[in-house]
């Protein structure tokens, strides 16, 4: 899938009733949910802030990750898209890495917003953080390096 069918699905998704969709066509896999920020009228504390204009809550895409490079100090995890980094879901949160975490395969690295839309970059396998490239609030570019791994 190209840029421009991926932002028109997220579109077409954002603007449904369905909750959850996951698509995988061999060389791409996208899954798209949205999330409800609030349960019963208690807060949930582990959903993300409100995108604004929308009733449902945020729109969550777990994307791939870009390029992966290897190199003689680890791997280089590069960014997918032209979005915001944000290391934290949100500015008084810890953030989902640092160097010296070890993750597992699907755990969220960092959220890159695009469009409005808070898509979580996950870790496609075992690994530990090196490096991280980029701070809150960054714009980063498709292929700008993020994170510096190592492969467990």
């Amino acid at each position: 899938m190209n840029e421009k069918q991926i932002l028109t699905l997220v579109d077409k998704f954002s603007s449904s009733s369905i909750a959850e969709l996951d698509l995988n066509d061999g060389t791409s896999h996208l899954i798209l949910r949205k999330e409800i920020a609030f349960t019963s009228g208690v807060a949930n504390p582990q959903a993300a802030p409100l995108v604004p204009g929308t009733a449902e809550g945020p729109v969550h895409l777990a994307i791939p990750v870009g390029k992966v490079e290897t190199l003689s100090e680890g791997e280089k995890i590069t960014s997918p898209i032209v979005a915001t980094f944000y290391a934290s879901a949100s500015p008084d949160s810890p953030a989902f890495v640092s160097p010296g975490t070890k993750v597992k395969a699907g755990a969220t690295l960092c959220i890159l917003e695009a469009m409005k839309m808070m898509n979580h970059l996950e870790a496609e396998f075992d690994c530990e953080i090196i490096k991280t490239h980029a701070s809150s609030g960054d714009l980063v570019e498709y292929g700008q390096a993020l994170f510096t791994v190592k492969r467990l």
